[in-house]
């Protein structure tokens, strides 16, 4: 078994679960297996006949999926993003999971750059085989650009300020090359911030989407759970920030309503792809357990009747 020196706790692992409403004999995906917390708990309630595939970018989740996968036929591996999930093939999945955000062993290795705490390489790639890192992306990317990054993904007011001080830092110094050098800038250029909050905070968070397409890869993946799920099956996801979560209950909301076409009025609504969307938050019992689940929303809904 491939053994990480940062652990890892899963949040809304029980709740998660309970809301894929497992048939034992069926077809489960978790599209972002991470540390595996939440696929071992689907395990456990499967039968020898039921199946799991799991989908991950990031090296050392894949190294660890695989090692499961050699000692439990069930599982199936894709080291890829959870965009490629229509590969999977029309209604074939009883139920589907996407954990979003970044796990526990990403934020607390200083190799991966995800942290503004810990000082190591400007990376922030979920896959580190393939892509362009932050550092080489903040070499090239102009103001405008940079302003804009950190403004849509970020959610952030002083992107502007932020973006100067970063050309200004460039010019003065060069390329960005530490997670440190990054934050320190962007400290200076934030006049205030929310108690407890790091001035860095929704700087980092930009360029992490932005680096690595979350939000296009999550549209992607919505679209094709309306494709791969069967009848009744359970979309499950689990969002961290503003920004996914809108898009998500948007997403359900969209596809659970009846659409009428104006243009011929006594037509009947177009069928609803989506029904009983709904909204679960960790207990307080959680949160005090594990801070970084406060954030998190679970948004569930079925997949109603797929057209034979």
């Amino acid at each position: 078994m491939v053994q990480d020196a940062w652990s890892h706790q899963t949040v809304l692992l029980n709740e998660a679960v309970e809301a894929l409403a497992i048939n034992p004999d069926g077809h489960y995906v978790d599209a972002t297996y991470g540390r595996g917390g939440h696929t071992r708990r689907i395990l456990e309630r499967l039968s020898e006949r039921g199946r799991l595939t799991v989908f991950d970018k990031d090296p050392q989740a894949v190294a660890s999926a695989m090692a499961l996968a050699a000692g439990d036929a069930r599982v199936r591996v894709r080291h890829e993003g959870f965009r490629h999930l229509g590969g999977l093939g029309p209604a074939s999945v009883d139920g589907l999971l996407l954990d979003l955000g970044v796990s526990s062993p990403q934020i607390d290795d200083p190799e991966r750059g995800f942290s503004f705490r810990h000082d190591g390489p400007l990376d922030m790639r979920m896959d580190t085989t393939r892509g362009q890192s932050v550092a080489q992306w903040l070499e090239t990317a102009d103001v405008s650009t940079l302003a804009e990054v950190i403004r849509e993904y970020g959610e952030e007011r002083f992107a502007q300020s932020i973006a100067k001080a970063i050309d200004r830092r460039r010019q003065e110094r060069g390329a960005f090359r530490t997670t440190r050098e990054l934050a320190e800038v962007v400290a200076l250029a934030v006049k205030t911030r929310e108690p407890g909050k790091d001035p860095a905070t929704r700087t980092f968070q930009a360029f992490r989407i932005f680096i690595n397409a979350e939000l296009e890869e999550l549209q992607q993946a919505l679209e094709a759970s309306l494709q791969v799920l069967r009848s009744g099956g359970r979309l499950v996801v689990i969002s961290f920030h503003s920004l996914e979560d809108r898009m998500v209950k948007q997403f359900m909301v969209q596809h659970s309503r009846h659409v009428v076409d104006r243009r011929v009025p006594f037509a009947e609504p177009a069928p609803t792809k989506l029904a009983r969307p709904h909204r679960i938050k960790p207990s307080e019992t959680e949160v005090q357990g594990n801070p970084r689940s406060r954030s998190a929303v679970m948004r569930v809904a079925d997949r109603t009747e797929v057209p034979a």
